[in-house]
Parts: C-alpha cells; sequence; structure tokens
C-alpha cells in the first residue's frame, strides 16, 4: 500500500491524524462486531487511539490519490452545501429567487440528485460517511 505523506486522515470523533504517523490498525470486536471500530497505533503515542471509523475505510483514506482526494473533498463540500440550503429560510430562498434569480431550491436539488448519483456507486461507497 502507497502511503500519501502529510495527509491528514479522519479517525471519526473528531480526531485526524497524519497519514504517515499512523503505524497499525487494529479491529476493535468487543461488544460491537467488526467493522466498527478500530485501535489506530501511531508513532508518537504509547497508547492506541480509539476511531470510530473501521480499519478499512481508514486505509483506503490513507492511501488515496491526491485526485480522488480532492474528488472526495469536493463531495463532501457539496454535501455541507446541500445540508446548509435545506436550512435556508423559505422567505429567504423565495427572496433570492424572484429578486437575484437565484433559485436555491433548484440548486439544492440538482446537487442532490448528483449526491445521490455517486452514493449509489459501490465503488464510492464510504466516501459519504457520516461523521
Amino acid at each position: 500500500m502507497d502511503i500519501k505523506p502529510n495527509r491528514l486522515v479522519h479517525l471519526g470523533y473528531g480526531k485526524y491524524w497524519r497519514s504517515d504517523q499512523i503505524s497499525g490498525l487494529v479491529p476493535i470486536e468487543d461488544e460491537r462486531g467488526p467493522g466498527r471500530r478500530t485501535h489506530v497505533h501511531v508513532m508518537t503515542l504509547s497508547e492506541p487511539i480509539v476511531a470510530s471509523r473501521s480499519e478499512e475505510a481508514i486505509r483506503r483514506d490513507m492511501a488515496v490519490s491526491e485526485e480522488e482526494f480532492r474528488a472526495g473533498e469536493l463531495r463532501n463540500a457539496a454535501a455541507d452545501l446541500v445540508e446548509e440550503l435545506e436550512g435556508l429560510s423559505p422567505v429567504l430562498a423565495r427572496m433570492l429567487h424572484h429578486e437575484g434569480g437565484l433559485d436555491l431550491r433548484r440548486w439544492e436539488g440538482r446537487l442532490r440528485a448528483l449526491l445521490g448519483q455517486l452514493e449509489s456507486d459501490p465503488e464510492q461507497e464510504d466516501l459519504f460517511g457520516k461523521r
């Protein structure tokens, strides 16, 4: 596996660690079953970090190419934007549409459709995991 150096890897629980500092991944199977949490061993700590993500998801993030990494970041940004648009006041959305010609609901639908197409792709399986 070719690990990309200096890349922050999301471990879950709001934790991130540099990919080139991770020295081992051990799935935690007690009480929750496989594929749910992972002990992440890092070079600078004597005790492992408990991650809420699976070993496979962490490993995939450590080795993803720069292009795939950027595409994932774009998808995450689009998902965040859809969430923000969804929470926008209907009155404000109507004002922007009528006064400025910006149809936020159309954009929200378009982004949702694109994100839905990507989520249904089996090779994109873990890129939309909720944090």
